[in-house]
């Protein structure tokens, strides 16, 4: 895999997987933490919703200031190796029970994450703009990405036997050391890309960072305190309401961006701008597993292991016994929150226990026990596809690419969003076998619809990626790569309004037949684009 590709891509693999093994690992957990009432915080479906979707929007939105220090000022390896020690920090303070640490925690790998995610990116776009090497670029970052979801992959067999052994700390410690070993790997491999990481400096034209502070981030800010403090809720939550206003200042900068450019960078800085609405709603559903999906498989899908299976996974500390107590409910197994209203103190079930939606011919005998796999298991779904498909997609596109049939970029974007649609099908679908939630259903359906959404993500995300780099003026490339992120960080936040309405649906197949709506839209617009889009690519001599 690597003979033919730069010496520098497997020290950014593997810097880039260990980095994600962190970020997945915490996002695996952190809703299943949040709603604990023995060692989390009690909270109910949509506020653990609710916080997950403005954390992981915000996770994504740092890089537009990360990408301008790192493109100006820092530099890519400075950049990088400073972010990557921010979210080490930040996710070893996690273990930490305490609300305030929390935040604080949450808001190093915020901050940590702007530094890293886009100048990383970056780099890998410079290493790959070398003549040699440049018709390998989607190549190189479907390789990357396949990185990504390897540490996304692994991370969730070590977080589950640490959670069921020692508790949630240890398992977000261990989110911290894989960071800062990708840190390491990245220091080590410094000789490969240290000629790659030359700073564009400020050119002609260019917006002063500090013009941009006062222009977009002060605004931002003020912004966003006001979405806060705005009487009630506009658009759901307090939270919600200060990060959609915050993003106003964010959007009229990107739109300025085009209106300023000079006239041949208008149009490739008007067909990133278009890719970058579209994906919008495809992150709106992807990102997802971290809450709503999360929430199926621990409240809708069988994780009973039995026989061989049952073995491995108790050794391997996977699984966690049960006792099934007909009219008792098992201490561990109460997920509740108490809440005082009127002096009164009320108790509120945040999902059933496990046992409430088994069908009864199904159901153990009384005091027996069964072994469960660890709900955060179902999130190595997504990135052990990643890792299975990616090769097959990577070879069906090089063997096209000898037909001379090689789909544009933009064209796999087009398909990615509309395959992405019928992964919401499969889940319809799963909502009918399981007869609406009465009874649980194979976790075959979460693998289908896990299938087909990344087949979806992988003509899509590395493709985004790609498609900046080629598109965007070498002065403003890591400014615009900022803007992939914003507009994946829109999106996900998107996804956590999705899933605060969860408990709201009483038929989920409606829930998942919005979905199948917002990414079949997304694909009508993509596929509305692509003549334009294509001829934009064309005139800068790109594919």
């Amino acid at each position: 895999m690597w003979k033919k590709h730069p010496k520098a891509l497997p020290f950014l693999f593997f810097s880039e997987m260990w980095e994600r093994f962190g970020y997945y690992l915490m996002i695996g957990i952190f809703t299943l933490y949040l709603k604990d009432v023995k060692a989390g915080y009690a909270m109910t479906e949509a506020e653990s919703a609710d916080l997950y979707g403005t954390y992981i929007a915000l996770v994504f939105l740092t890089p537009f200031l990360g990408g301008l220090l790192g493109d100006r000022y820092l530099g890519y390896s400075r950049s990088i190796i400073l972010g990557g020690i921010m979210m080490g920090i930040g996710y070893c303070l996690m273990s930490v029970h305490n609300l305030t640490i929390l935040y604080i925690s949450m808001t190093l790998v915020v901050a940590g994450n702007g530094f890293f995610k886009p100048n990383m990116s970056t780099l890998l776009g410079n290493v790959y703009s070398v003549p040699q090497h440049q018709h390998q670029k989607d190549e190189g970052y479907n390789i990357f990405y396949m990185g990504i979801n390897l540490g996304g992959f692994i991370c969730n067999f070590i977080s589950a036997p640490l959670v069921n052994t020692y508790g949630w700390g240890y398992a977000f410690l261990a989110a911290g050391v894989g960071m800062f070993i990708g840190v390491c790997i990245y220091l080590v491999g410094l000789k490969n890309y240290r000629m790659y990481d030359v700073k564009k400096g400020m050119r002609e034209g260019d917006m002063p960072f500090g013009k941009i502070v006062l222009v977009i981030l002060v605004p931002s800010i003020i912004a966003g305190v006001i979405g806060w403090m705005i009487p009630g809720s506009l658009f759901g939550s307090d939270s919600t309401d200060a990060f959609i206003f915050s993003c106003i200042p964010l959007l009229f900068f990107y739109s300025s961006i085009y209106f300023k450019a000079d006239k041949e960078e208008k149009r490739p800085i008007a067909a990133m701008l278009a890719i970058f609405a579209v994906v919008i709603l495809f992150w709106a559903v992807f990102k997802q597993n971290g809450s709503a999906l999360n929430t199926w498989a621990d409240r809708y899908t069988d994780r009973e292991v039995t026989g061989t299976t049952q073995k491995v996974f108790d050794n391997l500390l996977l699984a966690k016994p049960v006792t099934y107590a007909k009219d008792s409910i098992p201490l561990y197994d109460q997920q509740f929150r108490l809440q005082k209203e009127d002096g009164k103190v009320l108790t509120e079930f945040n999902y059933p226990v496990y046992f409430k939606n088994v069908a009864a011919e199904k159901l153990p005998r009384e005091g027996e026990q069964v072994s469960l796999w660890a709900t955060n298991l179902s999130q190595s779904i997504n990135p052990g596809w990643v890792i299975a498909l990616t090769p097959i997609v990577i070879a069906f596109f090089a063997w096209r690419r000898r037909k001379g049939k090689e789909p544009s970029t933009a064209t796999k974007i087009a398909y990615g969003l509309l395959i992405s649609a019928f992964s919401a099908l499969i889940m319809i679908a799963a909502v009918y076998a399981g007869h609406n939630g009465i009874e649980k259903v194979s976790v075959l359906w979460l693998i289908s619809s896990y299938g087909i959404i990344t087949l979806g993500e992988l003509l899509l995300s590395p493709m985004g990626l790609s498609i900046v780099s080629k598109l965007s003026p070498v002065r403003i490339t890591s400014l615009m790569m900022g803007g992939w992120f914003v507009s994946t960080s829109i999106g996900n936040k998107l996804s956590g309004v999705l899933a605060t309405m969860w408990d709201k649906y009483d038929q989920k197949a409606n829930y998942f037949w919005l979905n199948f709506i917002l990414l079949l839209v997304a694909a009508a617009l993509g596929f509305m684009l692509l003549k334009w889009l294509n001829r934009v690519m064309k005139e800068k001599g790109l594919k």
